[in-house]
């Protein structure tokens, strides 16, 4: 029997794969070096044309470019007027931020299980959760493919609830020939440094709303009429005045000089990824303890290919899930957890009795899911190092072992994966 790296066993590759590893071109360092020698470094004239060319790319009338993918879904609320006694309808399959924003805003985050094979909102139970209280309804894309949107819309419009997407994984999906950014009241992008599009941190919120456009547009800094390229270029310096209080969620023309490649390249960085997944199903389809995704391009319809989520079927195997990632790290190969979900966090346990139990869909994928890298920055050679360390550590803890036969018993694992 081969042994693993963390038994003492040879690991896959000598270098350690960085989960998420962005890819950043010379385009886009020429693009910092030109803002840095520019004299402007705060929000100006790159964002302005950032925004512009990613409202054209997602068919969005306006986009509006701030810190976080978390600014934006904030903002989003605020617009839509969710306060307090309110009720907003989400997944607990998510990162934090989708519920901590609902909190922000002293509204209520209620939660609705999920699909098991698409991993999101379940639309039948979501027409169930409404009630007088509820307010707005807030789908996540989770790993970039689109939710039941014509489902949630529907039932959006019986109810006169606000959609709000979080497409923090959903740059580059399309649903039945709609592209995500054009079809919501709101829409919420991440350029987080392990998103397909990256600005390091920093986010998009996208809206047909000319009635809320401005008001946003002064949120997003402090609640003030101008912005700073506004009052200090060009001419004399033009005084301001607060409308509202508001928050520090500008986006840098910094960051803008990184979005303005990532986007110009996003669709050609997508075929790649797309090509890593392809071998990513196929390397794992018939691997015991382990299934893969089920989800697969429909017309009209196209994943983002954010993530690719292995969940493992811990009934086959001779481990949990941290020992598989413990090994698999081992062999120098970075994974994600994509998610722990939201009700089990403390605070949400604490603040409003969510338990283990209450969403079994979320919770049973929650333990079992493993994310692996996947990122235009890779080689077809970075995957096929994933593809062995997957294959060897599933192997290494199947019930029904495979005993490897060769001179080197782990090239071995390389070749039969």
């Amino acid at each position: 029997m081969f042994k693993l790296a963390c038994e003492g066993g040879r690991p896959v590759r000598s270098e350690h794969l960085v989960f998420g590893r962005p890819l950043i071109g010379e385009e886009e360092i020429a693009e910092m070096v030109d803002t840095l020698r520019s004299g402007w470094i705060g929000f100006g004239p790159k964002c302005l044309r950032f925004e512009k060319e990613f409202a054209n790319y997602v068919h969005a009338d306006f986009a509006l470019s701030v810190n976080s993918a978390t600014a934006a879904l904030h903002l989003a609320l605020m617009a839509s007027n969710v306060g307090p006694g309110d009720e907003v309808i989400t997944t607990p399959l998510t990162f934090t931020a989708t519920a901590n924003v609902i909190a922000h805003v002293r509204a209520r985050p209620v939660f609705v299980d999920v699909d098991p094979r698409t991993q999101n909102m379940d639309p039948v139970l979501l027409e169930r959760a409404v009630t007088r209280r509820t307010k707005a309804i807030m789908p996540v894309h989770m790993t970039g493919w689109p939710c039941a949107m014509d489902e949630i819309e529907a039932i959006g419009e019986r109810h006169g609830l606000t959609v709000i997407e979080d497409a923090a994984h959903a740059a580059e999906t399309w649903y039945r020939g709609r592209k995500v950014g054009s079809m919501s009241a709101f829409t919420a992008f991440s350029f987080y440094a392990t998103k397909n599009l990256t600005t390091g941190e920093g986010g998009m919120l996208t809206t047909n709303d000319a009635n809320v456009i401005d008001r946003l547009r002064a949120l997003r800094l402090h609640g003030l009429d101008k912005d700073a390229w506004k009052r200090y270029t060009p001419g004399a310096f033009t005084p301001y005045e607060t409308l509202e209080p508001g928050y520090k969620y500008n986006m840098t023309d910094l960051q803008a000089s990184l979005g303005l490649h990532q986007l110009d390249r996003l669709e050609r960085a997508l075929a790649v990824r797309e090509r890593i997944w392809s071998m990513y199903d196929e390397a794992f389809a018939e691997l015991e303890g382990v299934t893969v995704p089920r989800i697969h391009d429909e017309q009209g319809t196209r994943h983002a290919r954010h993530l690719y989520t292995i969940r493992l079927d811990l009934e086959r195997l001779e481990c949990d899930r941290m020992r598989f990632i413990q090994a698999v790290s081992a062999e120098n190969i970075g994974t994600g957890i994509h998610f722990v979900p939201v009700h089990l966090h403390r605070y949400y346990r604490k603040t409003y009795g969510t338990k283990r139990g209450d969403y079994p869909n979320a919770e049973r994928i929650g333990d079992r899911t493993l994310s692996l890298p996947l990122s235009a920055s890779m080689s077809e050679e970075d995957a096929r190092d994933v593809i062995a360390a997957v294959t060897k550590v599933a192997r290494r803890y199947a019930r029904s072992r495979i005993v490897v036969v060769g001179s080197d018993a782990e090239d071995g694992v390389r070749q039969a994966a």
